[in-house]
């Protein structure tokens, strides 16, 4: 019984409890990465990973870097459960990918807008604080 409990806290402890971000990070790095050869930008996403969004060493479900904050205006994942994600692929992408492009033409606190930021294979977030 007690390695059961042992057993049960290791896996309540590495299973994540977020809404559906990782299917919206799934679509970002459909939309942004995949495709993308660009070695430095690749190393760049790879390095950054959850921090394209959230902020280094703050708490991911509150702090969101300005990236982040610009996607949350158009896309909360409360608003799409996980069994609809799965009921509807095709119409989140769409609706991820619609949230990604409006949350690309807002600028970033260096003047450029998040979508000339990617194009030229760039951080999005000047306040990821990760380098």
């Amino acid at each position: 019984m007690k390695r059961f409990a042992i057993l049960f806290g290791c896996f309540a402890f590495l299973t994540s409890p977020v809404l559906a971000t990782s299917d919206f990070s799934k679509q970002w790095k459909a939309k942004y990465y995949n495709d993308n050869e660009n070695d430095d930008f690749r190393k760049m996403v790879r390095t950054q990973a959850c921090y394209i969004c959230h902020v280094y060493k703050e708490d991911k479900k509150k702090v969101r870097n300005e990236y982040g904050k610009a996607i949350h205006k158009f896309l909360k994942a409360e608003d799409y459960p996980k069994e609809w994600i799965k009921e509807n692929p095709e119409e989140f992408k769409k609706k991820v990918y619609e949230g990604l492009e409006k949350a690309g033409e807002l600028k970033s606190t260096d003047g450029k807008t998040f979508a000339e930021k990617l194009k030229n294979n760039e951080k999005p977030a000047a306040d990821s604080g990760k380098d």
